[in-house]
């Protein structure tokens, strides 16, 4: 049971720092609480990326969001890769790090640009577990992990999503990144109820909350939702947040935007949303 350096955000709204914005965070303070990257755009060891963000560590809280664990890797994390987040987690020191429910590594080594399911079977369970100690013991820090959007179901399945992340938290003592437009796509898109397995989930566990926009495609059999982050968020989303911030009492809330990425004030308006739902969760609170 991994307990040690918990997720210490602020119960507040923040942003994605994404590259087209770098020159507004450096030139100015923005009303943003926190700031969250890929982890795996600042692996090189120095340079004007990384120099940059250092400068802003001193004035934001960070959160590290990994995308290339692969914690559904059958043959283990890889080791380097392991070493080369340590450095950065060492040299940052975020508040929070976290990763994706899925796998991205083939078993001959090669990293698929995608992050895919997993089927919520037993062996599956086992599997993700050892590579979240793994991943825990490796870098030192308890790990968020994220629930996935997902498109398919697995024929042969022993756990239901909420029940398999659940049982990953009491036998690692992971963390659960909570991404609400996740939950509500996978929700649409296999005809389930977001709010019924909202409430299933370890609300306790929450470290953090994702909010982002979706795309709605037309297929030869219905509509599809696809969690593309390239839109403000959908009212129906919005919703869910506020559910979930009910449940949960205050946490800190993310806008992800990572396509067609827009002004900086149209993302900080998003995150400005946010930051009411959060304000009324603690007035009623108070």
């Amino acid at each position: 049971m991994f307990t040690r350096n918990r997720a210490t955000l602020p119960a507040q709204a923040g942003i994605g720092l994404r590259h087209p914005h770098l020159p507004a965070f450096l030139a100015t303070p923005q009303p943003v609480a926190w700031l969250e990257i890929h982890s795996e755009n600042y692996l090189a060891p120095g340079g004007p990326r990384l120099a940059a963000l250092e400068q802003l560590r001193g004035d934001y809280p960070l959160s590290c969001h990994g995308v290339g664990l692969s914690l559904g890797s059958a043959g283990g994390l890889d080791a380097t890769h392991l070493a080369r987040l340590r450095g950065l987690y060492d040299r940052l020191e975020p508040e929070a790090i976290s990763e994706h429910l899925a796998w991205s590594t083939a078993p001959d080594g090669r990293f698929l640009a995608d992050l895919l399911p997993l089927p919520y079977t037993d062996e599956a369970l086992t599997l993700v577990a050892a590579n979240i100690d793994q991943a825990q013991e490796a870098l030192g820090r308890r790990l968020l992990v994220e629930n996935p959007s997902t498109y398919l179901r697995f024929q042969h399945t022993d756990w239901d999503e909420a029940a398999f992340l659940s049982e990953l938290v009491h036998r690692t003592g992971c963390g659960l990144l909570l991404d609400v437009n996740n939950l509500y796509v996978s929700a649409v898109n296999h005809g389930g109820d977001a709010w019924a397995m909202l409430d299933a989930l370890p609300l306790e566990a929450i470290g953090e909350i994702h909010i982002a926009g979706h795309a709605r495609v037309a297929t030869s059999w219905g509509e599809l939702l696809i969690d593309d982050h390239g839109s403000p968020v959908a009212e129906a989303v919005w919703a869910l947040l506020a559910a979930t911030l009910r449940r949960t009492g205050p946490c800190p809330v993310l806008m992800e935007w990572d396509t067609d990425i827009p002004e900086l004030p149209i993302l900080l308006a998003e995150a400005e949303r946010a930051e009411r739902y959060l304000q009324e969760v603690t007035d009623a609170a108070g």
